[in-house]
């Protein structure tokens, strides 16, 4: 049995006039992520750490920021395109453990809906799925409110390797 762990980070600055999409979930605020795609870094974060754990590479050569074809893009459907590999590759996701950084707004009411989603474009049971939030306690980028971060770990797991 072969056991493989990912690790992934993505931050992007908050701007007026966009939508603040975390896990593929909306959240209610004043600013959004600016971003290529529809700049949900904790799905980007996901999707790092998944593509790391198989060795399939990053998001930045599977989704080229230059690239218009996903300009705007839904972060789920990226995450899905990408787990659909990784489980073509015979790995299946025994956990994922994620952290979301931002000062404001408070995220906790939204989390269940974000491991739900998740868990759903996984094909796991949301068990298998943990978001927790924190803030930046007034410092930096973060602290400041003019970013969020997100980190991700996941263990994959492939049987006859």
């Amino acid at each position: 049995m072969d056991m493989r762990i990912g690790l992934g980070r993505d931050v992007h600055r908050l701007v007026a006039g966009r939508r603040l999409t975390l896990g593929g979930v909306a959240v209610p605020f004043d600013k959004g992520e600016a971003g290529h795609s529809d700049g949900d870094a904790l799905v980007h974060a996901l999707i790092d750490a998944l593509l790391g754990a198989a060795g399939l590479g990053d998001i930045g050569e599977w989704f080229p920021p230059g690239d218009a074809r996903w300009k705007d893009a839904d972060s789920m459907g990226l995450l899905e395109r990408v787990w659909g590999a990784v489980r073509g590759e015979g790995w299946r996701l025994v956990n994922v453990d994620c952290v979301v950084s931002c000062e404001a707004p408070r995220l906790l009411p939204y989390r269940q809906m974000m491991r739900e989603r998740l868990a759903g474009a996984l094909g796991v049971d949301a068990e298998r799925v943990f978001v927790k939030a924190k803030t930046g306690e007034g410092l930096g980028d973060v602290g400041e409110g003019r970013a969020v971060e997100a980190l991700a770990v996941c263990l994959l797991q492939r049987h006859g390797a």
